[in-house]
């Protein structure tokens, strides 16, 4: 790797260890036996969604707050941030006895604003964008007198969100790889400048979202540009971030061996199977890491891969959305379209078949005005759940059997 000189350093993220310990958790870091035997790879998770705020960020606002001078510590410190950064800065300032306030979109969910202020912040929401909250907060902090905390592009910040990486070499000093997500790149670039000096040929990836591909843009200068205002939605939006830092794309380029992109469905079906095989809640962002091990399980097959999973914060009414699509992805969760004669019976006669085909009901729906649909006939919509889609193809087998062909339709 090159030797010019970077912002942050091993010596940096190990002053940040010794100065963070007690103010953070020392989260750990597991292996799973069953997403080892369905990748081919053996896989340890490093669970920064347990941090208090549910988020690696709490490790960059410790380390950047306990730095402050006595006066700064008096005058206050200012941040923009629409989720995890915001909550880390607000529960650590609150810990230390500095006041913070918290610059948000006025587009955040109100759940994460309610968030921040309980946990003793002052929030000010202005702009569509964290990007317009920045200016603000810039602002505020002038006029105030306040210390800008940047999410991402701070040495101390860096260094902080970089205490990951010694902890991972502790719990599994034979890792060959280690993914964590990238949006500003503070998470990467900390980790390797922690690990880089005493694992040279260890893999350090990157993994963003294809929504927001700008870092991995670098490494594939063949992958499509950023869309602009066409931008697709996402559910990473911890990693949304249309502008990776400068310092941490300084410490990128020098020590990280790659940055690539996972598709949304494969972030969703990585929500999927978290909550399933470890019994653990974690968000887009901290979720991609194994979306890129599912997409390319050759690429880390028969190594020991470490995966960051960076948070836990994920909105409950999206998380339900993405149960019930990864459901539908793995032919757990299926709606058949059967038409009948509108006349009593005939459903209860529908419902027995799948009742004996071992099918679940688990919602109705008559679409009496379907185009095609005879006025003395309707269309049923049946949301089934059965145990896969070899299943599903018996209950329908079963259906057509009795005299109720069906089709599917996609969820």
């Amino acid at each position: 790797m090159g030797a010019m000189a970077l912002p942050v350093t091993e010596s940096l993220v190990a002053e940040a260890a010794a100065r963070i310990r007690g103010h953070v958790v020392a989260t750990p870091c597991t292996e799973s036996r069953t997403l080892s035997a369905i990748t081919g790879a053996r896989v340890f998770l490093k669970w920064e969604s347990l941090q208090f705020t549910g988020s690696f960020k709490d490790r960059g606002a410790a380390n950047r707050l306990l730095t402050l001078t006595p006066d700064e510590r008096r005058r206050g410190v200012v941040a923009m941030s629409a989720g995890n950064h915001a909550q880390g800065v607000a529960h650590v300032a609150a810990a230390l006895g500095v006041p913070a306030t918290i610059v948000m979109p006025e587009t955040t969910p109100f759940v994460k604003v309610a968030r921040t202020r309980a946990l003793g912040a002052r929030v000010e929401t202005a702009g569509a964008t964290v990007a317009d909250a920045a200016t603000v907060a810039r602002r505020i902090a002038d006029e105030e007198g306040l210390v800008l905390v940047h999410p991402y592009d701070d040495p101390l910040v860096i260094a902080g969100q970089g205490t990951v990486g010694p902890e991972i070499l502790d719990a599994v000093p034979d890792a060959d790889a280690i993914v964590a997500p990238v949006g500003g790149g503070g998470l990467l670039a900390g980790i390797a400048a922690a690990v880089r000096p005493s694992r040279p040929r260890i893999d350090l990836v990157g993994v963003q979202t294809v929504a927001y591909p700008e870092a991995a843009r670098r490494f594939h200068p063949d992958l499509p540009g950023p869309p602009g205002a066409g931008r697709p939605p996402t559910v990473a939006d911890g990693i949304a971030v249309p502008q990776p830092g400068v310092l941490t794309g300084e410490v990128i380029a020098a020590l990280v061996d790659d940055v690539t992109t996972v598709s949304e469905a494969a972030i969703e079906d990585a929500i999927t199977r978290l909550l399933e095989i470890e019994k653990a809640l974690v968000e887009g962002a901290g979720a991609a890491p194994l979306a890129l091990l599912l997409e390319q399980p050759d690429r880390f097959a028969d190594r020991t891969v470490v995966l960051v999973c960076s948070g836990g914060n994920i909105d409950p009414r999206l998380l339900s959305t993405v149960l019930l699509r990864g459901l539908g992805r793995q032919g757990r969760l299926t709606r058949l379209l059967v038409e009948i004669d509108d006349a009593p019976g005939r459903l209860a006669a529908v419902a027995t078949v799948l009742g004996e085909a071992g099918a679940n009901i688990v919602e109705v729906d008559h679409r009496r005005l379907a185009p095609g649909v005879s006025a003395r006939r309707t269309l049923i919509a049946l949301l089934v759940e059965t145990l896969d889609d070899d299943h599903t193809d018996r209950v329908a087998d079963a259906l057509a059997a009795r005299g109720f062909p069906a089709r599917r339709e996609p969820l």
